[in-house]
């Protein structure tokens, strides 16, 4: 994350993307598939680090292989064909987009980090400080689903909506989109358009 600055001098907290440019894999198509698709390739990978299957998947279409591949369902009748080359050129400054990534990973964490639980006494030798206390079964002698216990925080898919694209830089593939995206530096994410 970094900053920029309006015309007014207001900052603005932006988050840098290095988005594309993507290859066009694939084309589903109705009359083949059933439903309209495409497939999108991201950065190019070594041939002998790819599979079999891949590997046959990405010479029958005669693209190269890549490291990253996700289909996404096409809503108009966009002409893009495999081989084709998608660029940040298709957002535009001021539009509003989604950013889908998976969530940091914290490990096994208690209830104070994972639920914001506020604890047990400090003092006087309570020795429950940061313990979640009681399960609160009494008749039915289980633990319910669904209650807050401690556990594994993160590393889940999680959607950022409505954030605004404050700047497309077509030289350097970037995208300067407003606050915070889900995900660790260097981390992958999916950015949509909103219709």
């Amino acid at each position: 994350m970094t900053r920029v600055f309006d015309d007014e001098g207001n900052v603005i907290p932006v988050t840098v993307v290095s988005a594309g440019p993507c290859v066009v894999v694939q084309r589903k198509t109705a009359e083949t598939d059933g439903y309209e698709a495409i497939q999108l390739g991201y950065e190019e990978k070594k041939r002998n680090r790819v599979n079999q299957p891949m590997t046959g998947h990405f010479a029958s279409l005669n693209v190269a292989p890549q490291k990253t591949v996700r289909e996404f369902g096409l809503v108009g009748d966009e002409e893009l064909n495999p081989g084709d080359t998608v660029t940040v050129e298709m957002f535009e400054e001021g539009q509003i987009v989604d950013v889908s990534g998976v969530s940091k990973g914290r490990g096994f964490t208690g209830v104070m980090k994972r639920y914001d639980f506020k604890g047990g006494p400090a003092s006087h030798g309570s020795k429950v400080h940061r313990q979640p206390m009681s399960a609160g079964a009494t008749d039915a002698q289980r633990v319910f689903k669904g209650q807050r216990m401690p556990g594994r925080m993160g590393g889940v898919k999680c959607t950022v909506k409505a954030q605004r694209v404050v700047k497309v830089d077509a030289e350097r593939n970037v995208l300067l989109i407003r606050g915070a995206v889900p995900g660790p530096n260097g981390g992958l994410v999916t950015i949509l358009s909103r219709a």
